[in-house]
């Protein structure tokens, strides 16, 4: 009878034969979201699944309504306590039965908005909302992290800075929606060169910071220059043009050998995007520390190789 009503007012419906099966069913990621529990039910009664439902706060709340002939107020209490949302009597009304789920339908609604509300205030709290990365905040933790998983277990890590070549002139030639096109895309690019567990975060302007795990000097110079031949490689078309575009970097890395903490990280790859700027752009540059200890004259050593135009 059930079936058949809520079928009539436009409920899909999924139907369980005993308290376990229905529990089963709304633990399930793509459970139903609201439920009607008889009160007795073979396996386990309808409070006892209530009581487990609520046990896990991560699990997507299914908003519940008991159906018992029960009738007494310490049953309606003892039902509501067990984690249930509405209480219906047997036997219901079907206009009061449409009515309650009506209620549990709007409460479902409003939390929906609510729970999207929250997770569009941390994105914005978290990412960039121009380029959807993260922002500031975020790329620094991710450094710190990091830096305190190599006290914990050694290896490496790379820093990169990057910063887009004379884009005040993008800015003040075409103004600063075309500007804000060209950041979209140049992020698009650097997106596409990195490991899905790499840091691409906006650093502040047209400047970027980019936190590489596992990876030492020379690993994340060459992921730096990588990117910028991706940057290079072709014209950004905008509204208002197509527009080439360079970018330079400077890069540190902390290894095992030479452990950095995160401030002086950012103090090395800063002074050799720096030295990248003045020496002509369109350049990758490494910090000075480490580009002494992969010096060519050293035994072993790689040569370190840079673009430039």
């Amino acid at each position: 009878m059930l079936e058949s009503l809520l079928g009539k007012w436009g409920y899909e419906v999924e139907s369980a034969s005993d308290g376990l099966e229905a529990l089963q069913l709304l633990e399930r990621v793509d459970a139903p979201p609201l439920a009607i529990l008889d009160w007795m039910m073979p396996g386990l009664e309808g409070p006892q699944v209530c009581r487990r439902l609520r046990e896990d706060s991560e699990r997507r709340y299914v908003y519940v309504l008991l159906l018992t002939v029960r009738s007494q107020k310490g049953d309606l209490l003892r039902g509501l306590e067990s984690g249930a949302d509405d209480y219906l009597t047997k036997p219901f009304d079907e206009q009061e039965l449409r009515a309650r789920l009506s209620v549990g339908r709007r409460i479902l609604d409003l939390q929906k908005n609510l729970i999207e509300a929250r997770e569009e205030l941390r994105f914005n709290a978290t990412h960039d909302v121009l380029t959807g990365i993260v922002n500031r905040g975020v790329a620094l933790h991710a450094l710190q992290q990091e830096h305190a998983r190599q006290i914990r277990e050694g290896g490496s890590f790379g820093l990169i800075l990057a910063d887009i070549d004379h884009f005040k002139l993008v800015n003040d030639t075409y103004g600063h929606i075309c500007g804000d096109e060209v950041l979209r895309e140049v992020t698009r690019r650097m997106k596409g060169c990195v490991r899905p567990y790499d840091t691409v975060g906006r650093y502040g302007g047209e400047e970027f910071l980019i936190v590489v795990p596992s990876s030492e000097g020379l690993g994340a110079l060459q992921l730096a220059d990588r990117i910028r031949t991706a940057i290079e490689a072709a014209p950004v078309s905008t509204q208002s043009a197509q527009i080439k575009l360079t970018a330079s970097f400077g890069v540190a890395a902390s290894t095992s050998a030479r452990p950095l903490t995160p401030d002086v990280l950012l103090r090395l790859a800063d002074e050799a995007l720096y030295r990248a700027k003045k020496q002509g752009r369109n350049r990758s540059e490494i910090g000075v520390s480490e580009r002494n200890s992969l010096d060519p004259a050293e035994p072993g050593a790689t040569p370190l190789k840079s673009g430039s135009r």
